[in-house]
């Protein structure tokens, strides 16, 4: 493991940092330094301030739905920044982990320094935004599965049933076809059709996004070995 001067532990919320470090010898100082807003601003202020009192600088932070935006800009800035796996961050046999803001930093500044975190790979912003579009398309076709479900509890308590392969041309024209003998029946059954319709063109429009920025994917190679 490298030898820095600081390791900073950060404890990122969607408004706030709590911000510690640990000195880099063994026995060095760890301390808090408060909590700081999660701006772009306050980020570099407190970066600058950390970059006078030591030269080279270590961060840490868990995972979590902030994403890896702060570990960019770190990085931007000319510093290490690693990401803390949180299921695998260790903690004291027999002691309940108590959620504190400033014990999370202090905590992690220290297992930062004695080279007891699990780091995980960070994506770059490529392959993040391609992760937030195969996710945006799983959403979509469990979207699909469920509206094709509501379509067919509505006809099994209907008694209307279809007994070849279901949702292809055929058995779509049968379904436009069908009557019922009120009019909120018939309604309610065209509004499950919309909505499933309307999942099917989304989740399509997604995999046409896919195909047409797979270019710029490292991973393209293996995505397209695996759909092969």
């Amino acid at each position: 493991m490298d030898n820095f001067d600081a390791y900073v532990g950060l404890d990122v919320h969607k408004d706030t940092i709590a911000v510690a470090f640990a000195e880099g010898e063994r026995s060095g100082e760890v301390c808090s330094l408060g909590s700081i807003p999660n701006e772009t601003t306050a980020i570099n202020r407190m970066v600058k301030k950390l970059a006078v009192r030591f030269e080279a600088i270590s961060f840490a932070y868990e995972a979590g739905p902030c994403g890896y935006g702060l570990h960019r800009h770190l990085i931007g800035l000319g510093h290490v920044c690693d990401v803390v796996a949180p299921s695998r961050t260790p903690v004291q046999p027999g002691k309940r982990r108590m959620k504190n803001d400033t014990i999370d930093a202090l905590n992690l500044a220290r297992l930062h320094r004695a080279g007891e975190l699990t780091y995980i790979w960070t994506p770059d912003a490529t392959h993040e935004a391609m992760q937030d579009l195969v996710k945006a398309r799983r959403i979509s076709s469990h979207q699909v599965r469920k509206a094709r479900q509501r379509i067919s509890c509505f006809l099994l308590k209907h008694g209307r049933r279809y007994e070849r392969k279901k949702w292809g041309h055929r058995h779509r024209v049968w379904l436009a076809d069908l009557q019922f003998g009120h009019v909120a029946t018939q309604f309610a059954l065209q509004s499950y059709l919309n909505e499933e319709e309307q999942a099917v063109d989304r989740r399509a429009q997604i995999d046409g996004q896919i195909e047409n920025l797979m270019s710029d994917w490292v991973l393209a190679p293996i995505v397209r070995e695996l759909t092969a």
